[in-house]
């Protein structure tokens, strides 16, 4: 386990989160934006890096758990409200503001941040598979964690609570990954068994990637040209990882 990378992840999450509390007007479209970007950055290093591996592995049953982990992420949003790929539920234009049950919101969340950890902790046969991946999830982190506190933000939570859930919420997928390392190194029955939980991660990426595309926050969930371009330019980055190889 590179401990670098978990440190970026950690700094990445924590700047998504300041990012609402410093600034206290944000456009509109950068979250949309920047969800585009990541959303797609993440989508093309998992069809790339990740389904391979996992294919590599478990061979055609690997199809079986990237479904169950494509539904478990519809499971999870029912708690987190879709937060994962930009659904902040924020007072509507017309002031009608929506109920925000913060504590299974926080329960649904955390349970997905430490469902991404999981894969940064498993030995890939693939070398670029795992720096790859760690830009993918830092890049997720940045629009999940400034969604996060703009939610909470609007909830009423007071300074000193945001900052502690900022900071918890940042050390939980960096702590899933330390954990799946070390017990991966532990035992060659829990190595194996990573190869399964990986495959249910990729599943649940494509349905966060895959609806960030058409959702994100848009009127009527449109494809406009920045959004297009938003996309290509996650797209192409993830094309670069190749270089790693």
């Amino acid at each position: 386990m590179n401990i670098a990378y978990l440190i970026l992840i950690l700094a990445a999450t924590i700047f998504g989160g300041m990012i609402p509390v410093i600034f206290k007007r944000i456009s509109p479209g950068l979250p949309i934006y920047l969800l585009a970007f990541t959303g797609a950055f993440l989508f093309g290093v998992t069809i790339m890096h990740l389904l391979p591996e996992v294919y590599h592995e478990l061979g055609h049953s690997a199809g079986i758990y990237i479904v169950i982990g494509f539904f478990l992420q519809v499971f999870l949003q029912q708690l987190s409200h879709g937060m994962e790929h930009g659904h902040t539920h924020l007072p509507a234009a017309d002031g009608h503001h929506h109920h925000i049950a913060v504590t299974p919101l926080l329960v649904g969340l955390s349970i997905h941040a430490f469902m991404e950890g999981i894969p940064l902790g498993f030995h890939y046969e693939d070398k670029s598979a795992l720096p790859s991946l760690m830009l993918g999830v830092m890049a997720h982190k940045i629009p999940e964690s400034l969604t996060l506190i703009t939610v909470m933000i609007h909830a009423g939570q007071s300074r000193a609570r945001l900052w502690r859930i900022l900071v918890i919420f940042s050390l939980v997928t960096p702590f899933s990954a330390l954990l799946a390392g070390w017990l991966g190194d532990k035992s060659e029955a829990v190595t194996h068994s990573l190869i399964y939980i990986v495959a249910l991660v990729i599943g649940a990426f494509l349905h966060i990637s895959t609806t960030i595309f058409y959702e994100s926050g848009t009127k009527h969930h449109e494809l406009s040209g920045r959004k297009v371009l938003a996309i290509a330019i996650g797209l192409g980055m993830a094309f670069v990882t190749l270089i790693f190889e």
